[in-house]
C-alpha cells in the first residue's frame, strides 16, 4: 500500500509540471497624433466673369487658372467682374497628404427670381485631386462648368458648393 501511495504521489507531481514551457515578449505599443487638417478660401468667389447671351444655349469652361473658354451660344467679355478661380489654403500637420472633395453633381446658380442656370464639372489644379502639406501647408484652385440657357435671363446669379478635405 505503501508503494501505491508513493506511486500516486509521483504522478500527482509529474501532472503538475508543464507540458511545454511559457514564452513571452514585450511590445511596444504608441500613436501618432497630429493637427487637424483646415482648410480657407483665398478666393471667396467661383465667378465665370461676364457672359453675353444668346438664342443658343452653350457653356463657359473656368479653368484654375483663371482662364476662361466658350462652346455654343455664348461670348465671353471683358467687361465687368473678371473670372477667377476659387483658391484655398490647406493647413496641417507636417507632410502628410490630403484628398480634395469637389461637388460630384450639378449646384444651381439664381438670379434672386426666377432665373437659374447650373454649375458642374468641377476640377482641381491638383492630380487626382490630393496634395501634400509641405512644411504645413499647400494651396489649390478650383474650376467648373456653367450652363447657359438660350435667351437666358439678365441678371447676377449666385449660389453656393462645398469643397472638403481630408488626411489620407
Amino acid at each position: 500500500m505503501k508503494q501505491f501511495l508513493f506511486s500516486m504521489v509521483v504522478l500527482a507531481a509529474i501532472a503538475l509540471i508543464p507540458t511545454s514551457a511559457k514564452a513571452q515578449t514585450s511590445t511596444n505599443a504608441g500613436a501618432n497624433i497630429v493637427a487637424p487638417v483646415t482648410i480657407d478660401a483665398v478666393s471667396t468667389h467661383l465667378h465665370f466673369g461676364t457672359v453675353v447671351r444668346s438664342s443658343a444655349a452653350g457653356t463657359v469652361v473656368l479653368a484654375t487658372d483663371n482662364s476662361r473658354s466658350q462652346t455654343g451660344g455664348v461670348t465671353l467679355s471683358t467687361a465687368g467682374t473678371p473670372a477667377t478661380a476659387a483658391s484655398y489654403t490647406v493647413s496641417g500637420d507636417g507632410t502628410l497628404t490630403y484628398a480634395i472633395t469637389l461637388p460630384a453633381g450639378t449646384i444651381t446658380l439664381t438670379d434672386g427670381g426666377s432665373g437659374t442656370m447650373t454649375v458642374g464639372t468641377f476640377t482641381s489644379n491638383k492630380s487626382s485631386n490630393a496634395g501634400t502639406l509641405s512644411g504645413g501647408s499647400d494651396t489649390f484652385a478650383v474650376g467648373a462648368t456653367l450652363n447657359v440657357q438660350a435667351n437666358q435671363a439678365p441678371g447676377n446669379y449666385t449660389g453656393t458648393f462645398n469643397v472638403s478635405i481630408a488626411y489620407n
